[in-house]
């Protein structure tokens, strides 16, 4: 047997059939000619008494004789110590992709987790679809590193996943990159891996370890002059169209309870608790949890009770028909037209931050003061209200821990967003306490 060279490999004529060279200076490599005139090197070995052929690679300029003879002798090295290179290889040719890792998720991870809400699954296709398949979708899971979470991390941030392209008619898709999206599409292709690891088909998270973009939460919390004007507003549009009533209570509500905009919204007759004073909400993000009612809330839902009332049927009326509760739409917040809940919320908010900041600006000027120094209320956003309602409590001189129990936090670093806001009482309780102790040494 020869040992093998470029130039020799080159001579080998293709046959009937299919024959191979051996190499003299590796044992078990060769080359193997198929009828085609294919050529590729190849390796021969025994595992567990049965001769196996490994392909290393085609034999031509791309792949030389001594990347082959290296990788063979990797190989060899793999055998003695018990590893088969055939079915390594074979393995992994079945690995799992990720895109095919993340059909599995979306597939059966609702039966896994039951609670996880349809809303969330959402979020996490559109995370899949926007940004992890077209970018590591056709990758191995099992090959991903920490780097490469890294590296894919840092593209989304970048914009390397953003599009705007036409879905329909006068429809478009558009999607964004930035930081805050970056860090949230590895923790949701995090929760992908834990999946496959709890399900047996992978057995390393290559996510965990990865230091994700810290995301700056935007906080804006409204003072007692800002809150006036908004209510000073919402009550203009009550008087320029009585349709915007169900608008303007949903911000009263969203004001006086703390509560998320799809709480309120979704809110039903069933949930309010006359005795007790409070909402039994059966699903929220954080699960089913009571909403205590301020006296101001409740007064406003019985005043929502009484205007929905079926009106009483005329004297003399004989056509059989009698008012019943049935009139009654079963949603607190009744939707303009149809039978579901109000949904004009966020077109209207708008109008409503533009009226309230008018007036704030009319106030200040007013009071000559200078309307460039008034905070705009264009980027108060609906959620505002609930950062808002917290800032409020605190202020007042309520504990991190009560204000997440009325707010409905199950965690309590959820609440220590505003651990901030708790410095101005505490600052009091300082002044009160060393006012009394100044008092008690001066004898």
């Amino acid at each position: 047997m020869p040992r093998l060279t470029r130039k020799l490999i080159e001579t080998l004529e293709p046959r009937d059939g299919e024959y191979s060279v051996r190499d003299t200076e590796v044992i078990g490599l060769g080359v193997r000619v198929r009828p085609s005139g294919v050529k590729s090197f190849i390796l021969t070995y025994r595992r567990g008494g049965q001769l196996r052929k490994l392909t290393l690679g085609r034999a031509d300029e791309g792949y030389s004789i001594e990347e082959a003879r290296d990788h063979a002798r990797a190989a060899l090295r793999d055998v003695r110590e018990g590893v088969d290179p055939q079915a390594v290889k074979i393995a992994d040719r079945h690995a799992l992709t990720v895109n095919a890792m993340i059909d599995h998720y979306m597939a059966d991870g609702p039966a896994m987790k039951p609670n996880k809400k349809p809303s969330s699954w959402d979020t996490n296709r559109t995370l899949f679809d926007c940004h992890i398949r077209p970018l590591l979708g056709r990758r191995l899971a099992q090959d991903l590193t920490r780097l490469d979470i890294a590296k894919f991390q840092l593209e989304v941030s970048q914009g390397k996943t953003a599009r705007n392209i036409k879905t329909g008619y006068r429809k478009r898709s558009r999607v964004t990159g930035g930081k805050r999206v970056a860090a949230l599409a590895v923790v949701t292709l995090g929760a992908a891996y834990e999946f496959a690891i709890l399900t047996d088909l992978l057995k390393v998270n290559p996510t965990k370890g990865v230091e994700r973009f810290q995301t700056i939460r935007r906080e804006r919390y409204l003072s007692d002059r800002e809150i006036a004007a908004i209510s000073e507003a919402l009550a203009q549009f009550e008087r320029e169209d009585p349709r915007h009533a169900v608008m303007a209570d949903t911000v009263r509500l969203l004001i006086l309870t703390g509560c998320r905009k799809s709480e309120i919204l979704s809110l039903r007759w069933d949930y309010v608790d006359w005795d007790v004073g409070c909402l039994r909400l059966p699903e929220s993000k954080t699960g089913a949890k009571t909403v205590p009612l301020a006296d101001a809330a409740i007064d406003l839902l019985r005043r929502r009770w009484d205007e929905g009332r079926s009106p009483e049927p005329s004297r003399g009326h004989n056509s059989g028909y009698t008012s019943s509760e049935v009139d009654r739409s079963p949603y607190v917040l009744p939707a303009l037209k149809g039978q579901g809940h109000f949904v004009g919320l966020p077109h209207l908010w708008t109008k409503v931050k533009v009226s309230a900041d008018e007036i704030l600006r009319q106030k200040a000027a007013e009071a000559s003061k200078d309307p460039r120094d008034v905070r705009s209320l264009l980027n108060v956003r609906l959620h505002d209200l609930r950062h808002s309602f917290a800032s409020f409590a605190i202020a007042g001189g309520a504990s991190l821990f009560m204000v997440g129990k009325v707010l409905g936090h199950k965690q309590a670093r959820t609440t220590e967003i505003y651990a901030h806001l708790s410095d101005d009482p505490l600052k009091q309780l300082a002044n009160r306490t060393a006012a009394r102790l100044s008092e008690a040494m001066r004898f």
